[in-house]
């Protein structure tokens, strides 16, 4: 059975629901008809480079939500050997826009589980980061991002979490790559 509500709920020209409503710069919902951040669209499909640069702008804005976003844009169109690394990014975007809105519950699970996808998204160390004494559990990753200071950065926020810390926003902007491709 429909129910009226459901009719007239925003759809998509597949049928699959839409959320039109605004949202606040942390991602939540606000009432209809209100003033929101704008919203990243839901078929957003960029190259890797573009996705990286804007993600981390908003990130430096505090924008965490919006990063995710634009991560999950990446992680639905990028090839099938990529997807583990996209999707640990959007997790690590998602679990800082749980500290941002104070639920380190939900922060913890999902920087753990980032951590765990960008550690094991790209294969074996190389011999050369080895032999450099860098982090060999972690492998390199393409597009310059920096995995092993991104699961590095997830471990330290969710030790300071279960300290009781109170990140500062400072502390909220991971960088995404060792050499930040622009906008």
């Amino acid at each position: 059975m429909t129910t009226p509500e459901r009719r007239n709920r925003d759809r998509d020209e597949d049928g699959r629901a839409r959320n039109a409503r605004p949202r606040d710069e942390l991602g939540r919902p606000l009432p209809p008809g209100s003033v929101g951040v704008e919203r990243i669209p839901e078929d957003l499909d960029l190259p890797p480079e573009k996705s990286l640069a804007w993600a981390q702008d908003l990130l430096d804005r505090g924008l965490a939500f919006n990063a995710h976003e634009v991560l999950e844009g990446a992680w639905k169109s990028c090839p099938s050997h990529e997807r583990l690394l996209w999707q640990g990014l959007a997790q690590l975007a998602v679990g800082i826009t749980h500290v941002q809105r104070g639920n380190n519950t939900g922060a913890l699970a999902l920087l753990e589980r980032a951590a765990e996808r960008i550690g094991d998204s790209a294969g074996p160390p190389t011999s050369r980061r080895e032999s450099a004494g860098e982090n060999r559990d972690t492998p390199p990753a393409p597009y310059g991002i920096d995995a092993p200071g991104l699961v590095s950065y997830a471990h330290r926020l969710s030790a300071d979490l279960r300290r009781g810390a109170s990140p500062t926003p400072e502390q909220l902007t991971p960088r995404l790559c060792v050499n930040p491709p622009q906008l």
